[in-house]
């Protein structure tokens, strides 16, 4: 995958054309139809995990030490659930904005024409991702009320840099999460077949996000607003990431276990971890700083 790097903007025409181009003729190539590329009907193999238990937000706590391998392995499963709905949550709000991107240009362009594509695939995988929630028999979590609400707003007023921003990184965490996951041929081969899907496709939507990022230029003022709202996307798309809700599901008080999460270094390092790529490229378009660190801080991803 290259490297975006800023130019200047008399040659953000002619790049965004060779890029959407490689991006389409990527999709043609290789694009997956998640209702005949996953077997719904295979049942889930007993004593396999859903995602590797490091990764899980209790794992080294007191709380994981007192549930047996079984409670582990469902709780593994409520998780990856989770994970999913926020996804669904995410990619419902960004087919809404780029629909608003690609509406004030032309649809003649290969960018817009990409951006379209892209909505389609998300229409795609927010099925699959339904259909993985209901294949487990667990609730669809979502990302909590308020962050819900607040993407209600998000999705109808976000700037071009919160628009991709917001979408690099929400994709870029995810990625870093499902790569591991569809590698471990000791966990479930659904989630495994899901996650590739999703990672082979999302990585085009990753470079055409993170090379429109750069393609914006801002004043001090209007970077500092830009922060701010950055900040606020990554703390409450990096919370909605577990639903506190779900530890019920193996006899944990859901503030229990949100409040072990939180403190657990296990959990804020796996946070970190998956979500350093994202904030590299943040950082050097301007994104990250004082504005918005300390809500970077909160949400445990530096």
């Amino acid at each position: 995958m290259t490297k975006a790097v800023r130019t200047a903007p008399e040659a953000w025409p002619e790049e965004r054309r060779r890029t959407a181009e490689r991006l389409l003729a990527s999709s043609a190539r290789l694009s997956f139809d998640p209702l005949t590329e996953v077997d719904w009907d295979a049942p889930p193999i007993p004593g396999r995990y859903y995602c590797g238990p490091h990764r899980l937000s209790l794992y080294g706590t007191e709380l994981w030490q007192g549930l047996d391998e079984e409670q582990r392995i469902e709780l593994s499963k409520h998780e990856v659930a989770s994970v999913a709905s926020l996804g669904i949550w995410f990619e419902e709000i960004l087919m809404q904005m780029l629909l608003r991107h690609a509406f004030d240009r032309d649809p003649t362009s290969a960018h817009v024409q990409y951006a379209l594509t892209e909505i389609a695939d998300e229409c795609r995988h927010s099925v699959m991702f339904a259909k993985m929630i209901s294949w487990m028999g667990v609730p669809y979590y979502g990302p909590g009320r308020l962050s819900h609400e607040l993407g209600r707003i998000f999705k109808a007023i976000s700037t071009h840099s919160q628009t991709f921003g917001g979408t690099m990184y929400v994709e870029e965490i995810l990625d870093a999460f499902q790569r591991e996951l569809m590698n471990d041929e000791s966990l479930q081969p659904l989630t495994r077949q899901v996650s590739r899907i999703h990672v082979i496709e999302e990585s085009r939507h990753i470079t055409y996000a993170r090379e429109e990022l750069v393609r914006t230029r801002v004043g001090r003022l209007r970077r500092c607003y830009e922060q701010l709202l950055i900040g606020l996307i990554i703390h409450r798309s990096t919370l909605g990431l577990i639903n506190p809700r779900l530890y019920a599901a193996v006899g944990i008080d859901p503030k229990a276990g949100r409040a072990a999460a939180r403190r657990n270094p296990h959990w804020r390092a796996t946070k970190t971890e998956m979500a350093a790529k994202a904030i590299g490229v943040l950082d050097r378009a301007g994104l990250v700083g004082r504005t918005n660190r300390w809500l970077l801080r909160r949400a445990g991803v530096i």
